[in-house]
């Protein structure tokens, strides 16, 4: 069951087994009615007796028993942050004694900073999670509860949440193609004549211009009335395409991490700017997410980058959906560019008008193996053959070296000429 703060209930049924408790006391009137037996001791028999009276009426199975587990629902934080997980276990049927215990988790820092077992009120654990790496984190705990007398012993594991850790981005502005931007007000100065801040040019008076725009020192000096043209401010849609297919193991699947960081800055940096922002993930499971602005966009479009939540929309074919992509929207691509349908994508994206450029996460070669000098500058040659068929079409790429920032590759994009007609 889901609370409204995003909190779940977990019900389980527990099953018991014989505690340490059992073995000792068995252990001991063995013990004694062997002794008892060798040396003809009748008191021996007496000592035994009520450990065996206790043996028999042990409570073996308890399968009414059934225990509720309140965990933290979903957390999300940054890497390295740190974030309280509490979880809340009770006995809805029958009578235990409750303990917890976090299970480990690869990756993932956990502190105890506060756990009671059960007795009047609920077992507790109150726990401190950090991680150095963006990524999901399931989280679970073993439950080990013990029966009034003491006899009988379950363990059982549960969900305890999840953890989402997002990355942390380079805080550097990205820089966009140059392309016609819609008539919506933002932070992109333009070349077009409208309202905004920066001076453009002096016109003599029109009938409907607004008396604000008149310029009174030239129109004194002139003798009739002027008005200044300023150049309009716009904003642009940008519309983040992440290739999610399946890649060879190896450098192809360790470009993950820079596809993911560069798709996460990108959106940051056109949030920043006042830019709607989308994404859309091809590859095993599309998924898209509508174009919005604000910090909370940020968010959703990380969730939908990892798979989470639920905000985003599952789709079917290799192609970016039609209503994924407003009209004339700026696409930012990162891929590894070894899968056919995802440069068919691109080209796809780009024959609808809209400007394409992509960045190449890949490394090196896909290959596990040191590669042959040949057969390296061959690989070279094949990629930059690549680059520039792509390039013929519309579509520029660039390549994401070491030691170099996001923002210095973007800056290597030529400009587009020409706009094409956007196509529906």
């Amino acid at each position: 069951m889901t609370h409204r703060d995003g909190s779940t209930t977990v019900d389980a049924e527990l099953r018991w087994r014989p505690a340490p408790l059992v073995y000792m006391l068995a252990g001991c009137a063995a013990a004694a009615l062997v002794l008892a037996v060798v040396f003809g001791k009748w008191q021996l028999v007496v000592f035994a007796a009520p450990l065996l009276g206790v043996l028999a009426t042990a409570p073996w199975q308890q399968s009414s028993t059934k225990i509720q587990v309140n965990d933290g629902g979903t957390l999300r934080c940054f890497e390295s942050e740190e974030v309280v997980l509490t979880v809340a276990a009770s006995v809805e049927a029958g009578h235990a004694l409750l303990r917890m215990k976090p299970d480990k988790v690869a990756g993932l820092g956990i502190e105890i900073e506060e756990a009671n077992d059960s007795a009047a009120a609920p077992a507790g654990l109150r726990l401190g999670l950090t991680a150095q790496r963006w990524g999901r984190y399931p989280l679970s705990v073993r439950v080990s509860a013990l029966s009034p007398a003491g006899l009988s012993l379950a363990t059982v594991a549960l969900p305890a949440g999840q953890l989402f850790v997002y990355p942390i981005t380079d805080p550097q502005r990205m820089r966009l193609p140059r392309t016609e931007l819609p008539e919506r007000l933002g932070t992109h100065l333009t070349r077009k004549h409208g309202p905004g801040v920066e001076y453009a040019d002096i016109r003599a008076y029109a009938p409907g211009d607004q008396l604000r725009t008149v310029n009174w020192p030239v129109s004194a000096r002139r003798g009739r009335l002027y008005v200044t043209e300023r150049l309009t401010n716009r904003s642009a849609d940008v519309v983040v395409l992440v290739d999610t297919s399946q890649q060879a193991p190896g450098p192809a699947t360790a470009s993950l991490e820079l596809l993911v960081r560069g798709a996460a800055q990108v959106v940051q940096s056109t949030l920043q700017a006042g830019d709607r922002t989308a994404v859309v993930c091809l590859g095993q499971q599309p998924r898209w997410l509508r174009p919005d602005i604000g910090r909370r966009q940020f968010y959703r479009i990380v969730d939908t980058v990892l798979d989470v939540g639920e905000e985003h929309i599952t789709t079917t074919g290799t192609l970016a959906p039609h209503r994924a992509v407003p009209l004339g929207a700026i696409i930012v691509a990162f891929s590894t560019l070894l899968d056919t349908q995802f440069a068919l994508a691109l080209i796809d994206l780009r024959k609808r008008g809209h400007v394409v450029v992509v960045v190449d996460v890949l490394r090196g070669t896909p290959f596990h193996e040191n590669l042959d000098t040949t057969l390296a500058k061959m690989w070279q040659l094949e990629r930059a053959s690549m680059y520039r068929d792509m390039a013929t079409v519309g579509v520029n790429i660039v390549a994401w070296t070491e030691n170099a920032r996001l923002d210095e590759v973007m800056r290597l994009i030529p400009e587009h000429r020409r706009t094409v007609r956007v196509r529906r």
